[in-house]
């Protein structure tokens, strides 16, 4: 008998485990986004994060196999104290905050610092306006939310 080349199997190479954590203000949508991502559902229903939830997800690409590991933060200001051990060993970090909503949009920079300052420039970092189906409820100018001016 002769030997064949093995094909590529998914399988048997090792997952690249990537930690995406999720911040931003209070009721700014980041449990929805969450929810949509992994369950292509959305809830009407609003019940708040109570310090982190965790949810993982495997990803087939290309030429590799991703566990996404979906970090839920809490957005009320007394879990802030906790926010650093989360974002400590995340590849990601998604900054969320309502478009009906200024002052969640003004926090943003306050999240950005804090993901700089655990993890300086070795992590990704997306603004995300979330509640676009609230348009007609926008609070300031789409032009406003220009990141690179405000950031």
């Amino acid at each position: 008998m002769s030997a064949t080349p093995a094909t590529a199997d998914f399988t048997s190479a090792p997952l690249k485990r990537t930690k995406i954590v999720l911040l931003g203000d209070q009721s700014v949508g980041k449990t929805s986004l969450i929810t949509r991502f992994m369950y292509d559902t959305f809830d009407n229903t609003y019940q708040a994060t109570i310090g982190i939830d965790f949810l993982s997800k495997t990803m087939y690409l290309d030429d590799r196999t991703v566990r996404l590991q979906l970090w839920d933060t809490a957005g009320q200001e007394r879990f802030r104290s906790l926010i650093p051990s989360y974002i400590r060993d995340s590849s990601v970090a998604i900054v969320v905050y309502d478009i009906t909503n200024r002052a969640s949009f003004m926090s943003t920079s306050k999240w950005i610092d804090d993901v700089r300052s655990e993890r300086g420039s070795d992590v990704i970092i997306v603004l995300v306006g979330n509640k676009a189906d609230l348009s007609d409820k926008r609070c300031f100018a789409k032009k406003s939310h220009n990141a690179f001016e405000f950031l």
